[in-house]
């Protein structure tokens, strides 16, 4: 099986070492973490490469993630929502939050190419699940809205609808009422949808999910666990191309 291997690159840090050393550290971390990455609750950037030795940049005071989550228990699916056969050989799941940019890469780049490949050809079943960042003030009411729109049966559209608008709402002060307006573009019941909306109906559910996320070993968003039909997996870090994705689920298949 191959290793997927990663390390977190701190956005920002102090040096008691060489300064020149730490400068240029930092605007590589900067530009590479940029490239690939995820966003995480200490506001650090991870970056994930695939294969058995790859290069490791290790900033100080910045704790490297686990090569292999071996210490750790991959995520339960029971209630969450499902693409792709319930029977598939593999599962592979998203933690994500529909503001962070890193995750709308991702959409917008790798989850067509893994779906067409994968998913549509019964390989594995794809399941998401929130992991809504607390420096993102949108991604609870995001999360939210996608679980309300599952109620009605149509998860996938609102999750494809909040990232394919991401630049829209990210940024607005309230974005509640762009979701109800989605909402209401496709087709649901706007008055259960907005109810489900405002009274916060799936908090819990969303809290649950990043409880499990972090206890399975996900520290930032995209996160992913891939899971074969042992029961056992690997975590993958970050908006990591096709390419990764490809190595991963080929060597389980």
């Amino acid at each position: 099986m191959p290793t997927i291997l990663t390390t977190e690159q701190s956005s920002g840090y102090s040096t008691a070492g060489n300064p020149w050393f730490a400068v240029t550290l930092g605007l590589v971390g900067l530009i590479v973490g940029y490239g690939i990455g995820t966003f995480n609750p200490s506001g650090t950037t991870t970056i994930a490469a695939a294969g058995d030795n790859p290069p490791v940049v290790q900033v100080p005071d910045a704790p490297a993630v686990p090569a292999e989550p071996t210490n750790f228990d991959p995520p339960t699916t029971d209630d969450d929502p499902v693409l792709g056969d319930e029977n598939a050989q593999l599962t592979l799941v998203e933690f994500t939050d529909y503001q962070c940019p890193f995750c709308h890469r991702h959409f917008t780049e790798t989850f067509a190419q893994i779906k067409s490949q994968y998913v549509d050809t019964g390989k594995i079943k794809y399941v998401v699940r929130d992991y809504p960042l607390s420096f993102h003030p949108n991604a609870e009411p995001a999360a939210l809205a996608s679980e309300c729109a599952d109620d009605q049966g149509e998860f996938w559209a609102m999750h494809d609808q909040l990232f394919e608008t991401n630049p829209t709402w990210s940024n607005v002060a309230d974005a509640a009422p762009l979701f109800k307006q989605y909402a209401a573009d496709l087709g649901l019941n706007t008055a259960t949808f907005n109810n489900c909306l405002d009274s916060k109906t799936h908090a819990g559910e969303v809290a649950q999910d990043m409880a499990d996320g972090s206890a399975s070993g996900v520290s930032g968003t995209p996160g992913f666990w891939l899971i074969g039909p042992d029961g056992e997996g690997q975590i993958i870090s970050g908006a990591v191309p096709f390419a990764t994705f490809k190595q991963a689920i080929d060597a389980m298949l």
